[in-house]
């Protein structure tokens, strides 16, 4: 059955009328005749008595009439929330984020709920090489990731991010120069993130520890950024972190950003080159109006 033929069902129904019908249609009254006709030879009964006055709904059409109603609305409700689905005016959106986005995530998560309340936005954390997969499998929308990333994933920089010591605030540490860092990382052990839940962290570390010709040892290994925090807080040792962890640095810790070019590297949204969804540019635009 087509909706075309229950609109005009639907249209005569209301106006009473062939003639106000195909006018609000915008259709000849021949051709609004010949859809009902069609119409009722589908229903296999007549939809209207047609006299001087009009045109009145037989007990088939009243019967009809209903459903009718509702199918067309429907429908109709269907193609604006289409529309508005294509306008990125609703939806759902998926968003992942590392450690280096720790402070700047949540708040365009915030930021695009108060802008965008109708649509479902979603806030995950994962590695930047978890992100890339989940960005090719359709389970997350956009990023933020540790640049550079695969020729496939689409990026917009986004800001720089470098490595420091967290140290308990009783410690006093002069590391103004690669002499003093070297001789405050080489043999001590540190407190650090597992590998396995921090791989570009650790890659960032190895790095710098190589560029510092330190060979520091591990203390404790933990799988919580926040414990790794809470550990040295506690008194229990120092550890190499983002600078960006400065969002969620428990009283107790200082942090001594690393002056070496070793210790930074680039943060930004990622998303799946080719992917058309119109709510990855409105996160974009969330993303712009913050101050970072």
């Amino acid at each position: 059955m087509e909706l075309r033929l229950l609109r005009s069902f639907v249209a005569v129904a209301e106006t009473g009328n062939f003639g106000l019908a195909a006018k609000a249609l915008s259709t000849t009254q021949s051709n609004l005749t010949k859809q009902i006709q069609l119409l009722e030879r589908q229903a296999g009964s007549q939809l209207f008595t047609r006299g001087r006055h009009g045109a009145a709904l037989t007990r088939a059409g009243e019967a009809l009439l209903a459903d009718a109603v509702d199918l067309v609305r429907r429908a109709d409700g269907l193609a604006q929330r289409m529309e508005r689905i294509a306008a990125g005016a609703e939806g759902a959106l998926k968003v992942g984020f590392g450690m280096s986005a720790i402070d700047v995530a949540p708040r365009a998560v915030a930021a695009f709920r108060t802008e965008h309340p109708a649509i479902d936005i979603g806030l995950d954390d994962m590695s930047s090489t978890a992100q890339f997969e989940a960005l090719r499998n359709g389970t997350l929308s956009i990023g933020f990731v540790r640049l550079p990333t695969p020729p496939d994933i689409a990026t917009r920089m986004m800001r720089r991010d470098r490595l420091a010591l967290a140290i308990p605030k009783s410690e006093s540490a002069p590391l103004s120069t690669r002499d003093a860092l070297h001789r405050f990382i080489d043999g001590r052990p540190l407190i650090r993130l597992d590998p396995a839940r921090g791989p570009g962290l650790t890659a960032q570390t190895s790095n710098l520890f190589s560029d510092l010709r330190a060979r520091p040892g591990v203390l404790y290994e933990t799988s919580d950024l926040l414990t790794v925090l809470a550990l040295v807080a506690a008194g229990a040792g120092s550890a190499v972190v983002p600078v960006s962890t400065s969002a969620i640095v428990p009283e107790g810790v200082q942090l001594v950003p690393i002056d070496l070019e070793s210790s930074v590297w680039s943060i930004g949204t990622a998303w799946l080159r080719g992917n058309n969804d119109p709510l990855i540019p409105l996160f974009l635009q969330s993303i712009d109006a913050l101050s970072l």
